[in-house]
């Protein structure tokens, strides 16, 4: 991936030596107190972590995967994780800095990501689940286009890998969106 700048944005892809500061900005957007300065907070629905240094680096380290890093002024502000699946793509561990979060940055980032997706990958959709419960997420969502597929996947109640759910109902559903 080349760098591009998009509205102050700077992006690129991952690389192992990045790790650390993912996992902490992931952390930050999702879980613990500092979460909750913005708006995607998982905090409280699940306890634990949400992602780990092995998964992380297991991400930049996949064929066919990307890990985009949004950067301003060399901070990291903004990640996130696109997968080639043949004409489709996974969108996933979208994190932005909780106290950037409604400022546009999350925008530019979703489409610097469908823009890899579509023109690089040649992918006509972006596939994602979402926590089904998260209403307000997927509403963000769907004012972008993306829409509910009627599939739903189970949330990996057992593996503190992905938290510790702090709720019996969780479950994820499938959005998608033509690119």
């Amino acid at each position: 991936m080349s760098v591009i700048e998009t509205a102050t944005l700077r992006y690129r892809a991952a690389t192992p030596a990045d790790v650390p500061a993912l996992v902490a900005l992931v952390e930050s957007a999702y879980r613990g107190d500092v979460s909750k300065q913005g708006w995607t907070t998982e905090a409280d629905l699940l306890d634990g972590q949400r992602t780990d240094p092995e998964g992380v680096r297991a991400l930049i380290d996949a064929d066919g995967s990307r890990v985009v890093i949004g950067e301003r002024d060399g901070a990291m502000l903004v990640c996130a994780h696109i997968e080639r699946h043949g004409e489709w793509a996974y969108f996933g561990m979208f994190a932005v800095r909780p106290n950037l979060q409604g400022g546009g940055v999350g925008n530019a980032t979703i489409a610097e990501c469908e823009r890899v997706a579509r023109e690089e990958w040649k992918c006509t959709e972006m596939r994602m689940t979402v926590i089904s419960i998260r209403e307000e997420l997927i509403a963000w969502y769907v004012r972008r286009g993306y829409r509910a597929t009627g599939e739903r996947k189970p949330f990996p109640y057992g593996d503190p890998r992905f938290g510790l759910p702090k709720r019996n109902d969780l479950e994820f559903i499938v959005l998608a969106k033509a690119l």
